[in-house]
């Protein structure tokens, strides 16, 4: 599903070149449930940003589904993230002034697919993620586990074939935080991969891969 090739990628000012990824060869397979591990300034949330077509990268070769991601167009690129990629972030991203079934909605409104539709499959993503009783709460009435179980949702509402989560429990508390991954898990068993970026080891273990990122390489990865 995701090939990988020496993939570089510096950040450059006018004066300096950080250089944050430093030849990443990495294969995700179709169906995988892995994580990125590393510390603060390893390059894995900027090599979550390659994956999900949200930056570019200096060299090297990027393969989604046998596509190459090289020089795409933002019309390309924007078509390559709604076909195949799902995004849960940190921060959750919610609306404050839209429902829960709003949020989840919204990606399909942005497909221009037709409101009935969206509302009947947003209802069963929430359903899915056990929230259908609090589809008209706001963010706002809801905890952080709420709201993160309503990101998961509206990041599946287009059922995109990759997963994308960047520290998806790192606002969370443990309880929370496993209930969430549980979650993940569930999706993966549905087909999904999920690819799971985090610093905290008890998150990475419930993976089935664990892939370990320092200063801008990867590690042998291994297996759980």
């Amino acid at each position: 599903m995701i090939k990988l090739r020496d993939i570089h990628k510096a950040y450059k000012t006018e004066f300096t070149s950080l250089q944050v990824l430093k030849g990443i060869d990495l294969d995700i397979q179709e169906g995988e449930f892995a994580s990125i591990m590393g510390s603060s300034g390893s390059g894995k949330s900027t090599l979550l940003n390659i994956l999900g077509i949200l930056d570019e990268y200096d060299s090297g070769e990027y393969h989604l589904a046998g596509q190459l991601m090289k020089d795409l167009s933002e019309k390309q690129a924007a078509y390559y993230r709604n076909q195949f990629i799902g995004f849960v972030f940190q921060s959750f991203n919610l609306l404050n002034f839209k429902t829960a079934v709003e949020n989840v909605s919204l990606p399909l409104y942005y497909r221009k697919v037709d409101r009935k539709l969206r509302h009947e499959k947003a209802m069963h993503y929430l359903e899915m993620v056990g929230l259908k009783d609090w589809a008209g709460h706001l963010p706002t009435q809801l905890s952080g586990g709420q709201q993160q179980r309503v990101a998961i949702a509206r990041s599946m509402v287009t059922e995109p074939k990759v997963l994308l989560a960047d520290e998806p429990t790192g606002a969370l508390d443990t309880k929370t935080s496993h209930e969430v991954m549980g979650l993940f898990q569930k999706i993966n068993e549905q087909g999904k991969t999920v690819l799971i970026v985090t610093h905290e080891q008890d998150i990475a273990k419930v993976t089935e891969r664990i892939i370990e990122i320092q200063d801008g390489v990867i590690l042998t990865p291994q297996q759980v």
